[in-house]
């Protein structure tokens, strides 16, 4: 008698096409994530703007172990400005392009006593003249500290998702952030960010998302196949040049 033929193992519906409902997916996002919040440890506007300046190409965990140290020592703009970047530099040294960071802290530290009495603005404009200080980096604090974003926030993992989902096809950062607020209203525009992230660290990861996890991969165009959706390209690897 002939074996019986193995079952088949069921088949995985097709994930949808089209773009997942912005308003929908991060309702369910946020769900799934309530606690979404800025993970970089900080007690005032000051110290939140610092601890995202030196989050640059480098993680919020690595951020927040030297931290601590930084803050105690300096804990806000009038005791910084007063430092040199020589001197900084051993407090941020396990971070990336620390020297350079290192110098963007004190200038930043000395425009806001300067500019504007030691406090950290509440503006967009005047933010972002200050060294070291980006339009991602100003929003932040915007968000965080005051509910009061220009925009939603774009980082890798927001990238990543957005994308993944089809909310847009852009890879510039600006860009992305444009078409992120066209599709969110106003009042979504600070949590959208802190939602994606969480989601981007814990399940919808740049290498192996966990969709089977996934609590919106019923409407997530990529789903199942994510893992080459959203990611940079790799690198080109430079054969040696034989003489």
């Amino acid at each position: 008698m002939a074996a019986k033929k193995a079952a088949a193992a069921p088949k995985r519906a097709a994930a949808p096409k089209k773009m997942a409902p912005p308003v929908e997916a991060l309702d369910r996002l946020h769900a799934i994530h309530p606690d979404a919040h800025c993970e970089l440890d900080h007690a005032s506007a000051f110290q939140l703007l610092c601890a995202t300046v030196l989050s640059a190409q480098t993680t919020d965990v690595n951020v927040n172990k030297a931290t601590p140290k930084l803050f105690a020592r300096y804990p806000d703009a009038k005791a910084l400005a007063k430092a040199e970047p020589l001197e900084i530099e051993p407090f941020v040294a396990t971070l990336g392009f620390f020297r350079q960071k290192a110098k963007s802290l004190v200038g930043l530290a000395r425009a806001l006593v300067e500019k504007h009495g030691g406090a950290v603005p509440q503006s967009m404009d005047d933010l972002v003249k200050l060294p070291g200080v980006g339009r991602k980096t100003a929003n932040v604090v915007l968000g965080v500290i005051w509910n009061t974003p220009d925009g939603v926030v774009v980082d890798t993992h927001v990238s990543r998702i957005a994308t993944r989902l089809k909310w847009t096809k852009n890879t510039d950062p600006v860009k992305i952030e444009k078409d992120l607020c066209k599709l969110l209203p106003r009042e979504r525009w600070n949590i959208t960010s802190h939602i994606l992230i969480f989601h981007g660290r814990r399940i919808c990861l740049a290498r192996k998302p966990a969709c089977d996890k996934c609590g919106i991969n019923d409407v997530c165009p990529s789903a199942f196949r994510a893992e080459q959706v959203g990611r940079k390209p790799a690198r080109e690897r430079r054969l040696p040049v034989i003489a």
